[in-house]
């Protein structure tokens, strides 16, 4: 358990270095109007928008289960363990929103820009609030419709950040799982993109960093027992003798 925690405490602590830079600048979110890194930021964020998430996770389950190349049984384990990690990572997060109430950024920008009401925004069913972004914005030209269809969708609460808790539990998972199996670019490629998710989220007005910073550290405890577990139950995540000794059998063949 203890290199488990190592190993992804280094993860989380990479994937934290965004969100505590930018709280630590006093960086202040303005709705953006052009650019098409922006748009290229939202497309990473719909990764995990439903229903894409779902589809998401399923692809990463199913690379994961390649990699790790575990027996039916086993396999089954580590599957139902992914799965169950993610799930309690969002209802957690659910959880928590609905307890501490944080408004969105956009929503305090809407306040201030168009004087709506925070509580009264929040007092709505999710339907009338999405009406009410609608509306606010129906003039508004500058703010590209794709960004404000965004916020419609979106007008749950901020505190953490479920976009996070979903892209770093899967990077994460992928730093406790498959680093051991010397998978590196899959760790790489996941971590790159739990950042872009995380980058976007701030850019699209949707989080505040202790946001990101909270949902990180919660997909870190998350993992961690979500690894260990595995490895308990499913079998060593490090590499077999016979594939150390079929890599070396490899090297020996080009030299």
């Amino acid at each position: 358990m203890y290199d488990i925690a190592k190993r992804t405490a280094l993860g989380a602590g990479i994937l934290l270095i965004l969100p505590i830079a930018v709280g630590v600048s006093g960086w202040q979110w303005q709705p953006e109007t052009q650019g098409l890194w922006l748009r290229g930021l939202f497309w990473v964020t719909e990764t995990v928008t439903r229903p894409w998430g779902i589809v998401t996770s399923a692809l990463l389950a199913l690379w994961f289960l390649w990699c790790l190349r575990f027996r039916f049984k086993p396999a089954l384990g580590v599957l139902a363990i992914m799965a169950l990690t993610v799930l309690v990572g969002q209802c957690m997060k659910s959880f928590i929103k609905e307890r501490l109430q944080e408004p969105r950024p956009f929503v305090v920008w809407l306040e201030k820009t168009y004087h709506v009401d925070e509580r009264y925004f929040y007092s709505l069913p999710r339907p009338e609030r999405a009406r009410l972004v609608a509306q606010q914005l129906s003039a508004q030209t500058q703010i590209p419709e794709w960004l404000r269809a965004h916020w419609q969708f979106e007008t749950g609460f901020a505190f953490p950040s479920g976009h996070t808790l979903f892209a770093a539990t899967w990077a994460l998972l992928a730093v406790g799982l498959l680093w051991a199996r010397r998978h590196y670019k899959t760790v790489a490629v996941l971590m790159v993109w739990a950042s872009g998710v995380m980058a976007s989220r701030l850019a699209l007005g949707m989080h505040w960093p202790q946001d990101l910073i909270a949902a990180t550290l919660m997909s870190w405890v998350l993992v961690v027992l979500a690894c260990t577990l595995a490895q308990r139950w499913c079998g060593p995540l490090t590499r077999s003798p016979q594939e150390k000794q079929g890599d070396d059998n490899v090297k020996q063949e080009h030299q």
